[in-house]
């Protein structure tokens, strides 16, 4: 049997095997609360080595879609509990990714309809999801943002650390920092997004600041064994530019190695596309970070299928693979890959949105 479905241990967390079910956003917690809808939906796919979370919103700030789950409230927490508990019952472990959208939201999804926040005043190509009055969901154009004023920056960093430590009060395994798919800590990565002229703009190292400062303080509340982060350095994912990612993405992850991570979680390519929309070396990016003392785990994402991720996995390349959009469908994917069985198929019309209709009803093996 492949290494894949071997156990592996990453940072405090040790899990059933090398497989992943990477963060997918399905728009399903209404008031940014976890029901039981939602319980039931990773109770099934808690066989996965390892459950991300959809994508959660530290703040009302960071919200960015509708019917999105945040970790700001107290309901929040006591609904993701609801989780946790359902998931470690089944025998999985779970983290939650901490999110926060930038600009990638719309002013009726802010708090008292206010503009959206980014590095720079600079409106995204881009659209986000909103509920209609009728109840249908719909994907509209991203409202225009306003600048972060450099006053805001401790009470947001603030913010993610409140969401870890939320995090732990809900009972998960850990977190993962999302810095990846053009959302705020990855607009201020991006030279487009990112206009600034003062401490956090301009320069690779103002820009990474963020992250960094970022990475720090949820380190210093949790732990990094706790601890994972998201990167993509090649993706134009909501309208972020790919401008000479290498020496910028090297920068960023050599300064990671001294934080002691669970895991470093790299999207390869577009997300969600090709994986070879832009060169990167990715090789060496990997052994700059091994090279700076770096001992994460390796997450790899993107397109991944049974025989690639065996693969990736026996070469050395990763330590884990995370698959999404097969873990929709194929609550029991772990299985699936193990026994080379056929993967149920992905209704594309209920992945935003709606009820249990193709969230909670797809079939496992007997």
């Amino acid at each position: 049997m492949s290494k894949l479905f071997e156990p592996i241990k990453i940072g405090s967390i040790s899990i059933s095997s090398r497989i992943a079910m990477a963060p997918l956003t399905r728009n399903r917690s209404p008031g940014a609360i976890p029901n039981m809808l939602n319980v039931e939906y990773y109770r099934q796919r808690a066989s996965a080595g390892l459950i991300i979370t959809e994508a959660t919103a530290i703040s009302h700030q960071g919200q960015g879609y509708a019917h999105v789950p945040g970790l700001y409230s107290t309901d929040a927490i006591k609904g993701w509990k609801e989780v946790t508990d359902a998931v470690h019952k089944a025998g999985g472990k779970i983290v939650t990714q901490l999110w926060h959208v930038g600009r990638i939201s719309h002013t009726s999804l802010q708090p008292d309809g206010g503009k959206p926040v980014a590095p720079s005043p600079i409106a995204a190509k881009s659209k986000t999801y909103i509920i209609n009055p009728d109840g249908t969901g719909t994907f509209i154009d991203t409202s225009e943002p306003r600048a972060l004023e450099l006053s805001e920056i401790p009470s947001l960093i603030e913010d993610y650390w409140k969401a870890a430590r939320a995090a732990m009060d809900a009972g998960f395994d850990g977190v993962e920092i999302h810095a990846a798919n053009g959302y705020l800590l990855e607009q201020f990565l991006r030279p487009n997004s990112n206009q600034r002229t003062d401490s956090y703009g301009g320069s690779i190292e103002n820009r990474i600041r963020l992250t960094l400062e970022v990475v720090e303080a949820v380190v210093q509340e949790i732990g990094g064994e706790r601890t994972g982060i998201r990167l993509s350095p090649v993706t134009p994912a909501n309208d972020v530019e790919v401008v000479d990612p290498q020496p910028l993405y090297t920068a960023l992850i050599e300064r990671l190695a001294a934080f002691d991570l669970a895991y470093i979680h790299v999207i390869e390519g577009a997300t969600g596309g090709p994986r070879d929309n832009a060169p990167f070396d990715w090789e060496s990016w990997k052994a700059a970070y091994r090279a700076k003392g770096g001992k994460a785990a390796w997450m790899v994402n993107n397109g991944y299928d049974r025989d690639m991720a065996i693969d990736a996995v026996e070469s050395g390349r990763a330590d884990i693979v995370a698959f999404g959009k097969p873990f929709i469908s194929n609550p029991d994917l772990v299985r699936r890959l193990r026994d080379n069985a056929e993967l149920n198929p992905l209704e594309q019309a209920t992945l935003y949105g709606g009820g249990a209709e193709g969230y909670t009803t797809y079939s496992a093996l007997d």
